[in-house]
């Protein structure tokens, strides 16, 4: 009785195979990638590309690939169900937009400190025409790179509101694959 059970456990249909109720083969194209643990998996994807069309994708690939195709697979089945617009290209585009607004800020922090540098340099002429920079009273390159720094901002300030938001962007990616 016991054989029999752990025989039955050894042979149980995959994830894919249990949820389109059919007979899972020893040579399932499936069974390697949607062990029946996991159906959440399969049942994600099934409903985004369909059995067949992974079937297909996973027979035109060579072995040592399939594996990385089906974690995608699963990855941007997920992102489709979130978004059924933009997918994962959705977050691709969120998180090249904030690496953007981070480059404008660093840009903006190196312009301030820059600013803060030539105000504590004093001004020496080394000749009669730079007697005219030496009259510059540091108020005025204050003012002049705090005025650069805020023209540059308004340039550069992405608005937010114009950016696919994605709240707690870092759990729903790492939820994505499981």
């Amino acid at each position: 009785m016991l054989e029999a059970l752990s025989k039955a456990r050894r042979h149980s249909p995959c994830a894919s195979c249990k949820l389109l109720r059919r007979r899972c083969t020893k040579d399932c194209i499936f069974a390697p990638y949607f062990p029946p643990e996991e159906p959440h998996k399969f049942a994600i994807v099934h409903k985004v590309f369909g059995a067949s069309n992974v079937s297909k994708m996973l027979q035109e690939l060579p072995r040592h690939q399939r594996a990385d195709a089906v974690s995608s697979l699963v990855y941007e089945a997920n992102a489709r169900t979130r978004d059924p617009v933009y997918g994962c290209v959705g977050a691709i585009f969120y998180l090249q937009n904030q690496v953007s607004q981070l480059q404008v800020q660093l840009a903006m922090a190196q312009t301030e400190m820059l600013c803060i540098q030539m105000n504590q340099e004093p001004l020496a002429p080394a000749s009669a025409d730079q007697d005219v920079i030496s009259r510059v009273s540091s108020d005025d390159v204050s003012y002049s790179c705090l005025h650069n720094i805020t023209n540059h901002h308004q340039y550069f300030n992405f608005n937010s509101t114009n950016v696919i938001q994605y709240n707690n962007l870092k759990r729903e990616s790492s939820s994505l694959w499981t």
